[in-house]
């Protein structure tokens, strides 16, 4: 197997179908893909991604990492939509369970 194929079938991306089904849960409008919703729950399902990852791989430090950035980008992200509208920030807390 070369070396290719295994990074892409190992990727802890998101398959194009369950990006594609969050983006359409979480748009705002017909042509939205990069609202602050649809990123807070794109960012929240690679999160819940990345932890199953890491129970697993206990010393995936540079995994681990990532996971912080992650975590850092999310929280930023819902504290921007927390001051632009709150009821939208509820509902997105309450609807990821965050």
């Amino acid at each position: 197997m070369l070396r290719n194929e295994r990074r892409k079938s190992n990727d802890m991306a998101l398959a194009k179908k369950d990006k594609m089904d969050i983006i359409e849960k979480y748009k705002l409008h017909e042509k939205d893909c990069g609202s602050a919703p649809v990123q807070i729950a794109l960012l929240t399902a690679r999160i819940n991604y990345i932890t199953e990852h890491l129970k697993t791989h206990k010393k995936d430090y540079h995994t681990h990492r990532g996971l912080l950035k992650l975590v850092g980008k999310r929280k930023r992200l819902l504290e921007y939509l927390r001051k632009k509208d709150y009821t939208l920030y509820t509902q997105i807390v309450e609807e990821l369970g965050l």
